[in-house]
C-alpha cells in the first residue's frame, strides 16, 4: 500500500532504528509498502522511517526495476576518498544540497531470513545507501553539510525553494555598469553646461542634446534590463524593483533639471 511520505520538519530520531528481530506479516508489509511508495513517488529508494516506521529497513530501486532489500544494514567501512555530488532527497521536497560523502563504502544487512550479508558499495550506489542508511540512524543529508553550505540550506528552507544563499540577495549586479555610462555621461553634460559660459553654446547644445538621447536611452536600457536580472533572485523581488524604481526615477529626475538648465542657459 502507497503511504505517505514523511517530510520537514518531522524530525529523524533515534527511535526509529529500531533493529527487526523477527521477520514477521508486519515487517513484509512493512517491506512491500515501501517498494509501492517508491514506485509510486519514482523514487531510487527509502528508508522505513520516510514512511513513518520505526524498523530498521531501506529499499532500494535496481536499474532494472526490482528492488534490493536490506534490513538492519550499517556501515561498517569506507575509503579515505571522498565525493561531493548535489543530493535531492524526498524528506526536503524540492530542495537540494551539496554534500561530501565516503566514495566506497562497506555494509553489512539482513535478509528476510535474517541471514547476514555484506556488499562493498561505489560511485551512485555508495551515496544512495548511504543517504538512506543515515535516515535510520535519526540523521539527514543536512548533518553532513559543509557550514558554509549548511547556510545556504538553511536559507533554502527558510524560502521553500531551491535557491542559494549566494543568490538570495546579492550587493553587486551586472546593471551597476549600465548606472556607471549613465553617470559618467551626466559628469560630461555638466562640463558642456560649464563649457557654455565660454564657448559658442549652440554647438555645446548639440553635444548636450546628443548626450542627453543617449542618456534617456540608457536609462530605459537600464530598467528592463534591470527587472529581468531581478528574476534570478526571487528572496528579495519586492526590494530590487523598489530599488529600480527608485533609481531610474533619480537618474531621469535628474537628467530633466540638466537638460531645462541647459535650454534656458545655452
Amino acid at each position: 500500500m502507497v503511504q505517505d511520505i514523511v517530510t520537514y520538519p518531522t524530525p529523524p530520531s533515534v527511535n526509529y532504528s529500531t533493529d527487526v528481530r523477527v521477520v514477521d506479516e508486519e515487517i513484509e508489509d512493512l517491506i512491500q509498502d515501501i517498494k509501492d511508495t517508491i514506485k509510486a513517488n519514482d523514487l531510487d529508494g527509502l528508508a522505513a522511517f520516510q514512511i513513518g516506521s520505526m524498523y530498521n529497513v531501506v529499499v532500494i530501486k535496481k536499474d532494472d526495476g526490482s528492488f534490493f532489500e536490506l534490513i538492519n544494514p550499517r556501515v561498517i567501512g569506507a575509503s579515505a576518498q571522498k565525493v561531493t555530488t548535489i543530493e535531492k532527497t524526498a524528506y526536503f521536497p524540492g530542495l537540494s544540497a551539496k554534500v561530501t560523502r565516503d566514495a566506497n563504502v562497506s555494509i553489512i544487512y539482513e535478509d528476510r531470513d535474517l541471514e547476514q550479508h555484506s556488499l562493498r558499495a561505489e560511485g551512485d550506489e555508495a551515496i544512495l545507501l548511504q543517504r538512506k542508511i543515515d535516515y535510520t540512524f535519526g540523521s539527514s543529508f543536512i548533518n553532513k553539510l559543509s557550514p558554509d553550505e549548511k547556510k545556504r540550506f538553511a536559507t533554502k528552507l527558510e524560502f521553500g525553494s531551491d535557491i542559494a544563499i549566494s543568490e538570495s540577495c546579492p550587493t553587486t549586479f551586472n546593471r551597476d555598469k549600465i548606472l556607471k555610462v549613465i553617470n559618467v555621461a551626466m559628469v560630461a553634460m555638466v562640463l558642456l553646461l560649464i563649457g557654455s559660459f565660454f564657448s559658442d553654446s549652440e554647438i555645446l547644445w548639440d553635444y548636450q542634446l546628443y548626450t542627453s538621447i543617449g542618456v534617456l536611452g540608457l536609462n530605459i536600457i537600464y530598467f528592463f534590463y534591470a527587472q529581468y536580472e531581478g528574476k534570478k533572485y526571487t528572496s528579495c523581488t519586492s526590494c530590487q524593483i523598489g530599488n529600480i524604481i527608485g533609481t531610474t526615477v533619480i537618474s531621469l529626475s535628474k537628467l530633466t533639471i540638466l537638460m531645462l538648465l541647459s535650454y534656458f542657459i545655452m
